[in-house]
């Protein structure tokens, strides 16, 4: 059965939604915590991109799960199957948990593929359409501690038809009846916790509909899938978020696929959620950027970091007209970093972030860090994964603090100040 062993301890209900606490009892041996809110570590094939396994555990306070996805897992499933030993071991992870997703967040999702039947991840060699009893054959083949089951997630775009969307919730419930009737028969998944789905688009009514059945099931938490940046705008997400977990059980965990942004983040953990997939400084880092925003609650101003200083307030997201969000494109860069690419970092001896204390910024320059991207050097992404993961997973830390000591307020204004107050107003 599934769930047997998470369980979810909530220390503290902030504002009515916002959920602080503690998963328990994760993993088949049940060792491993997970704290609330929280995010996983993103990952390609295992490994997270740009670094090696010895670089990365340079990192603290790194998360206990690390996600991977079908999409880059099933073209090797035979060689998988000769192994036998499953991904972990493959992989050369170490002590760590795997939670296994359909799709890869960082990675567009071509649309108009799914069938009754199946559902497709496109792999470096082009398109695997997957049937459940090859999904589930995949998930017994990979061996991870949770999993979420096969779904229709092709309704994200905001011209998608009332019919589609119904569609797409009905064929995502059968999916995980499916699911779940090979899953309680397996010895292989026997102890995995599986997730269900939470589709319906940007129609209320079917998303819960959607969140409604899927709680009626025997799973181990939610997945909500559909909300990813691009596909609404956020005064939409949030209130269909909450509307969605208003109708979960308090006591299993909220994963929301596909957002990341920090202002976003914010929102969405006051519309209930717990979990998110940390992809956002993949993505950064990929466009010769660096997090560079603040998060700081002390009220020491002498133990104060991580501040941007006037003009990088000014210049932060410079992309952006008048802090706008441009929706449909995520690789614009975003209000939450700066452009070392930039001439203006050519004679910047500063590190990346005063007072982060990851090994670039305790080691290099934000100059250093302009040459090696302009002359596409392979260190500068090394370099930008490292301080953007721990800036990142650091942001995570500070919302649990605030929410823990009543400074969520106090939070936000640090983190949104970079777009003037915009982001401050109520969803």
């Amino acid at each position: 059965m599934a769930g047997t062993r998470m369980k979810l301890e909530l220390s503290r209900v902030v504002q009515g939604r916002s959920r602080l606490g503690v998963l328990r009892g994760l993993g088949r041996t049940g060792q491993h915590s997970l704290e609330i809110p929280g995010c996983l570590l993103y990952t390609h094939f295992g490994t997270v991109p740009h670094l090696t396994q010895d670089t990365l555990h340079t990192l603290t306070n790194l998360p206990s799960v690390t996600q991977v996805t079908l999409s880059s897992i099933a073209e090797h499933q035979e060689v998988l199957e000769e192994f036998k030993d499953g991904f972990r071991k493959f992989a050369g992870l170490h002590d760590t948990l795997l939670y296994c997703s359909l799709h890869d967040p960082a990675a567009p999702c071509p649309t108009g593929y799914t069938t009754n039947k199946t559902v497709s991840v496109w792999g470096s060699g082009g398109r695997i359409e997957l049937t459940v009893a090859k999904f589930m054959a995949l998930q017994k083949t990979v061996q991870p501690d949770w999993y979420q089951s096969m779904a229709d997630g092709e309704t994200w775009q905001n011209n998608t038809s009332r019919k589609r969307v119904r569609k797409s919730v009905d064929r995502t419930l059968a999916h995980l009846d499916e699911c779940l009737l090979v899953h309680q028969n397996s010895q292989e998944l026997e102890g995995v916790e599986l997730f269900g789905v939470v589709e319906g688009g940007d129609i209320l009514e079917e998303r819960v509909r959607s969140a409604k059945e899927t709680a009626k099931r025997p799973v181990s938490g939610f997945c909500l899938d559909g909300f990813q940046t691009g596909s609404m705008d956020q005064a939409l997400r949030t209130q269909l978020i909450a509307a969605v977990t208003k109708e979960l059980p308090e006591d299993k965990p909220r994963l929301l696929q596909g957002v990341g942004r920090p202002d976003e983040v914010l929102a969405c953990v006051e519309a209930g959620v717990d979990l998110f997939e940390s992809f956002f400084p993949f993505q950064v880092t990929e466009r010769g950027c660096a997090l560079c925003f603040s998060f700081d609650i002390s009220p020491d101003p002498e133990r104060a970091v991580l501040e941007l200083n006037d003009d990088e307030r000014d210049t932060a997201g410079e992309t952006q007209q008048n802090g706008d969000l441009n929706l449909d494109d995520q690789t614009q860069m975003t209000p939450f970093e700066i452009n070392l690419k930039d001439k203006r970092y050519q004679g910047d001896f500063r590190p990346l972030v005063e007072g982060c204390g990851c090994y670039c910024c305790a080691n290099h320059q934000r100059a250093y860090l302009h040459h090696l991207l302009v002359t596409n050097e392979l260190l500068a992404g090394v370099l930008l994964m490292i301080h953007n993961t721990a800036h990142y997973h650091g942001f995570f830390g500070a919302l649990r603090e605030a929410m823990a000591n009543d400074k969520v307020d106090l939070l936000k204004r640090r983190v949104l100040r970079e777009r003037g107050g915009q982001i401050e107003r109520k969803e």
